[in-house]
Parts: C-alpha cells; structure tokens; sequence
C-alpha cells in the first residue's frame, strides 16, 4: 500500500526545547496516523529527523511498502536523497536509522515543499512545543 508521510519538526532556540509531528496518509487522505511529541532539548535539524524516523517507524510497523516523505527540511531531503554529505555525527546516526527504516519499507521518496504546504505537521510541532511551554 501507498501513502505519504509529511514530517515537520522544530526547536524554539537551537538548540531548545524541540518537537517532532508526523501524519501518515493513504493517497485518498485518509489519516492513518497523526502525531506530536515533544523531544527535550534539541536543534531543528534533529527534530527534522525524528519526525522522519517515528514516522517511518508507523509506516512499516503498518506493513506499507511505498511511501512518499514530504518535508519541508530541504537539508533532510537532500541528505536521505544522497545529494549532500551528513557531516554532524547525530545526524548521521539519524540518516542512518531512517535508511534502515525505507529499506524495510521498500520504497521510498523524498520531496522537499514550502512550510505552507506541509501544515498539519508543522501544527502538531507547535502544538507539542506550546505543551510543555505552558
């Protein structure tokens, strides 16, 4: 089965308090997940990539063999795509995990979009973010 999995994730300083949110959706929109957390203390770049890899988590836990990553992290796309070099050593172990994760999948695509495009996610950011913040 298809379906898109739209990542989003922040940190309010960066580092600092960060949060990750993910929705996993079938190609007709139906949510098959839907997810905030709160991570701790984190830069944004981290947070992209825990959105990835929980959301990734879902998709094979569910048994989906084709997803489509939608991210507004052009920097997550362009290094799970192999086009540009993952120097910072908690980034590669994150790239890593995701690339264990597509594998188990089967196929995996990358898109970068604008923040607008992507706002489900980026919600669910902010509202894990606007939880612990009181």
């Amino acid at each position: 089965m298809r379906a898109r999995l739209s990542t989003d994730g922040g940190a309010r300083g960066n580092p600092g308090p960060a949060a990750y949110g993910y929705v996993l959706e079938t190609e007709d929109g139906t949510v098959l997940d839907a997810r905030g957390e709160a991570i701790g203390v984190a830069t944004n770049n981290v947070a992209e990539y825990r959105a990835l890899v929980a959301g990734l988590e879902k998709a094979a836990e569910l048994g989906l063999d084709e997803v489509e990553v939608v991210s507004d992290s052009e920097l997550l796309v362009k290094q799970m795509r192999g086009e540009y070099r993952v120097k910072n050593a908690v980034l590669a172990e994150l790239n890593d995990e995701a690339a264990r994760l597509a594998r188990r999948i089967g196929r995996v695509t990358y898109r970068a979009v604008r923040r607008e495009h992507n706002e489900l996610a980026d919600r669910l950011v902010n509202e894990a973010l606007d939880a612990i913040s009181g």
